[in-house]
């Protein structure tokens, strides 16, 4: 399984139109060779820079298995999101407060359909996804 983006390459520089610099909307998403047993997908966007520890920035699931991108703005039919880690559900765009940060995209194929709500926190995204995974792809970008 593979994740692009079509205005970035992994271990590029993210889109500042992305981040809280710009527009603060998520980056267009390229999916690809997705399992044939995938029930749905789902993808998360964590920065492992962060001071205060791991800091999520998206969580979004119940993505149809047969999704090939995800536009700009991220919204899908029948998809839901999670809750970040400043409370907000939805996508928050990277802003770190100094230095380079890691912002890794994610994503699942899973060999189930999660029964979770919007606003799910992450703890909650990876209780559901335990013992789901069939196969991850993952697509990193660094900001300053």
């Amino acid at each position: 399984m593979k994740l692009g983006s079509p205005i970035f390459q992994n271990n590029d520089g993210f889109p500042p139109a992305h981040t809280c610099d710009g527009a603060e909307s998520s980056p267009p998403l390229e999916i690809s060779g997705v399992p044939a047993a995938a029930e749905s997908l789902a993808l998360v966007l964590r920065d492992p820079d962060a001071l205060g520890g791991i800091f999520i920035h998206w969580i979004l699931f119940g993505i149809p298995p047969k999704t090939e991108k995800i536009d700009i703005g991220g919204i899908l039919p029948g998809a839901r999101q999670g809750k970040t880690t400043n409370g907000k559900i939805g996508y928050v765009g990277p802003c770190p407060p100094g230095g380079t940060h890691r912002y890794i995209f994610t994503l699942y194929a899973l060999d189930t359909k999660m029964c979770l709500n919007d606003g799910a926190p992450i703890e909650r995204f990876n209780a559901a996804i335990s013992g789901h995974i069939l196969e991850t792809a993952e697509l990193m970008a660094k900001y300053r």
